[in-house]
């Protein structure tokens, strides 16, 4: 991949999207009471985008995708066996779910990003590990950022954490650059090999947003062309911030 396609982006950007990023987590806040049992998935949505629209910004992902097969919700709401991209609906939680819960919003031009992995009332003990360990991996992987590190440390701090555990990780949806559009270079990777891969450099701005596994770690896209689930139907928890890169480390901007 050529760095030349990937953008750096200036201070006032990132300060931009700071904001932005300030509201999906505002968002996260909003919605924590409300996960409990009992509440629809359309509920939880429907809060989202009156918090985001209410703020001046525009929810990303809804209309987002194929102009045949538009996203159709503000938010995307993963429960249990979802990996990700799950469709919010009328199904109500019940206790002992998770739910996955990743928001994106544009706000003044540039895009915030970021998933919670909440727990509905009272989980079983394996799946509070499961939770617990994709939440470690995350934070295990962002330590690995600094100008010149590489990306392949990122994919083998997390590959390393989750897999030592026994839990297994989702290949086919990664991390991305992100700024005046919801998706850029680069691709972050949540496997790897340390000391390889893509330089890192001061002022790219990209998620890293593991997926792990209870089960094995094989996909299956559903019908409606955006629910992805684990094949085996076993728990799956994910958690993602947005983060600029400077010298000294990754400056989270979901927090």
């Amino acid at each position: 991949m050529s760095l030349r396609r990937i953008s750096i982006k200036k201070p006032r950007e990132i300060e931009t999207m700071r904001r932005a990023g300030a509201l999906v987590a505002d968002t996260f806040r909003l919605l924590d009471p409300y996960v409990k049992p009992g509440v629809t998935l359309a509920e939880l949505d429907r809060l989202a985008e009156e918090h985001i629209r209410a703020a001046g910004a525009v929810p990303a992902y809804l209309g987002y995708g194929p102009k045949s097969n538009p996203f159709p919700a503000t938010i995307c709401a993963s429960v249990n066996e979802v990996i990700c991209h799950g469709i919010p609906d009328g199904r109500e939680l019940k206790e002992g779910d998770i739910i996955g819960v990743d928001i994106g919003v544009l706000l003044d031009g540039y895009y915030g990003d970021a998933c919670y992995t909440y727990t509905v009332g009272q989980v079983s003990p394996e799946v509070q590990g499961l939770v617990d360990t994709t939440r470690e991996a995350l934070q295990a992987g962002i330590a690995t950022v600094r100008a010149g590190s590489r990306l392949g440390d990122v994919g083998a701090a997390i590959q390393e954490l989750a897999e030592g555990r026994g839990y297994a990780v989702v290949e086919e949806y990664t991390g991305h650059g992100i700024g005046k559009q919801l998706h850029e270079d680069p691709t972050v990777f949540h496997r790897g090999v340390r000391h390889t891969g893509l330089k890192v450099e001061e002022g790219m701005v990209f998620t890293i947003e593991p997926m792990i596994n209870l089960g094995a770690a094989p996909t299956e896209l559903l019908a409606d062309g955006w629910t992805v689930v684990t094949r085996d139907r076993r728990p799956s928890a994910q958690f993602e911030h947005t983060l600029a890169v400077t010298k000294k480390g990754a400056d989270l901007l979901t927090l």
